[in-house]
């Protein structure tokens, strides 16, 4: 996908500034330590006193490392690629006869990324939309769709999920003789620019007036 887009840019953001922080904290006790920075003695005691803390405390240290720990890997999780593998879908068509007597039938073979495809580039003509991406997913009697919508700082969500459920999806059912296509939609946000200039439905390019 091209495009920054806001969840991305703002993980960047706390990345950073949690490593920013890490690196300042390891600075200034090296710093210390080595007598660098006269803030503090190197020999100087972290807490007051040299009695081992309360027993809670350490519970609440461990307690919080393993929080700490349960994010992280949640956080890990979230940037694998969940989107679900497309196949080929294979209809085996009834043999029949023809007047002749000759038998006729075969199999039919459709790549779901070849089935999915004008889908995309009608969504990509919607206002507001900088790019769609979806994968088809599933055999034929349980089929998925997911789409990754980017929009331009203007796209409107509602109206493009409006766009797809009025016209779009209707479309590619029937193109599918598919009854239902249980479809998840994820909106994203890009900082770049449209490409394209809009263009009235009702008047295009090469169009009669």
């Amino acid at each position: 996908m091209s495009g920054r887009d806001r969840p991305s840019g703002l993980n960047r953001a706390v990345l950073a500034l949690t490593g920013l922080l890490l690196l300042a904290a390891g600075g200034f006790a090296l710093a210390t330590r080595f007598a660098l920075l006269d803030l503090l003695a190197p020999d100087a005691p972290l807490v007051p006193g040299d009695a081992p803390p309360p027993t809670w405390v350490w519970w609440a240290v461990a307690a919080g490392a393993v929080v700490l720990g349960l994010l992280a890997v949640r956080w890990l999780a979230a940037q694998a690629d969940r989107t679900p593998k497309t196949r080929t879908w294979r209809s085996d068509t009834g043999g029949s006869s023809d007047t002749s007597g000759s038998a006729t039938g075969g199999r039919t073979e459709l790549a779901a990324g070849t089935a999915v495809a004008p889908l995309l580039a009608e969504i990509e003509t919607y206002p507001g939309v900088h790019a769609a991406h979806g994968t088809l997913a599933g055999i034929r009697d349980e089929p998925r769709l997911a789409l990754v919508v980017t929009t331009d700082q203007d796209g409107e969500p509602g109206a493009i999920r409006h766009a797809l459920v009025t016209r779009g999806l209707p479309r590619l059912r029937q193109a599918l003789d598919l009854d239902e296509l249980p479809t998840a939609v994820e909106f994203r946000f890009t900082d770049k620019p449209a490409l394209r200039a809009a263009t009235s439905p009702h008047h295009r390019p090469g169009a009669g007036t």
